[in-house]
């Protein structure tokens, strides 16, 4: 159990970390903000594209939710 929270707490610290970057990376600035920002929003993306292909394997209406 404490493995899992630890690992979630890490991931957790790397998306908050991440969304930091990005918004001092839009207000200029240093130069490895950008880099971080770059790729968090490419992880981003890779996650969004994954879950769209993911196929229709729920019953969620066509906008993806389950919720009814």
């Amino acid at each position: 159990m404490s493995m899992i929270l630890i690992v979630l707490s890490a991931v957790l610290l790397l998306v908050v970390g991440g969304c930091a970057c990005v918004v001092w990376a839009a207000r200029g600035g240093p130069p490895w903000t950008r880099a971080v920002a770059t790729a968090t929003l490419a992880a981003g993306e890779l996650v969004r594209s994954s879950r769209r292909s993911g196929g229709r394997r729920g019953g969620g209406d066509s906008d993806g939710s389950s919720d009814g």
